[in-house]
């Protein structure tokens, strides 16, 4: 598990009543963090202003995420900045999108490579506008070397896409000759995983999901197939470093058995449908 950067008391200085950071336990921070950034339109909405004005007070709370993230030590942070369905909005939205992400990551990226921060991309990077995609893809090689938290973006990313893809990149192999029926007979979970996005990524301990909405979008289905799930009404751009200290705080609450029972204490190993027997035992 990830520890600390800095302490806590620090990190959360000036908590909210009814929030004691404090609880939080150092040394079960999660690795790989995954948020769905849910309700700029719906905090707009409520705060009487345009649409386009949600997606640009939320940019504070991606700041503040990143920022508290990687001082608690955070390995991976995901952020799930636009799906492949959101290319349906209507166009002058989608253009004010791709702007705001490009001069975001320009003001942005100094900062975050100062903080050792690695950038890394997830999604069909090559349909984005061209300004969006040079400097997304400026900002992955300028943190190449990075050695501090990595910060995934998924962008123009929908996860059912990512799975049909790898699984055609298996059957290409395969016409190739690279994987003989013994190789795709052996073929595991693990074995898969290596032809998805996300490779060389451990799977998201923790994914939150605000604004109140309970479904995935299409988001890291492989990936965060015994994630923990935290859901909040809280809309994004009302999402700060207490709202994370929160989801955290829940995340250390639970009990992870990845399908096991707690405390079990069973030392003979995996239980199979052979060691159960059958009805011709």
């Amino acid at each position: 598990m990830a520890r600390p950067r800095k302490p806590l008391a620090e990190v959360f200085e000036g908590p909210p009543a009814g929030l004691d950071p404090s609880l939080l336990d150092p040394g079960r921070i999660p690795a790989h963090i995954a948020v769905i950034m849910d309700g700029n339109g719906r905090w707009a909405a409520e705060h009487g202003k345009q649409r386009a004005a949600g997606p640009k007070a939320g940019i504070r709370g991606v700041r503040q995420l990143i920022r508290t993230s990687s001082d608690l030590g955070v390995d991976f942070l995901t952020i799930y900045s636009f799906s492949t369905e959101n290319w349906s909005r209507p166009r002058a939205e989608v253009k004010a999108l791709m702007e705001l992400f490009a001069r975001t990551m320009a003001a942005e990226l100094d900062g975050m490579h100062e903080e050792g921060v690695r950038i890394r991309l997830i999604g069909e990077t090559s349909e984005l506008p061209r300004r969006t995609r040079e400097t997304f893809e400026d900002a992955v090689e300028k943190t190449r070397e990075n050695t501090g938290m990595t910060l995934i973006i998924a962008v123009n990313y929908g996860s059912r896409s990512e799975i049909v893809e790898a699984a055609r990149e298996i059957a290409r192999a395969a016409l190739r000759g690279d994987l003989g029926p013994e190789e795709l007979e052996a073929l595991d979970e693990q074995g898969f995983a290596l032809h998805l996005q996300t490779t060389g990524m451990p799977d998201p301990d923790l994914l939150i999901r605000t604004s109140g909405e309970y479904r995935l979008s299409n988001f890291l289905l492989y990936q965060i197939a015994y994630s923990e799930l935290y859901i909040t009404p809280v809309l994004w751009p009302d999402f700060d470093r207490f709202e994370l200290c929160r989801a955290v705080l829940a995340y250390q609450g639970r009990d992870r058995r990845f399908g096991s029972v707690s405390g079990s204490g069973n030392t003979e190993g995996p239980l199979t449908t052979a060691a159960l027997g059958s009805d011709d035992d």
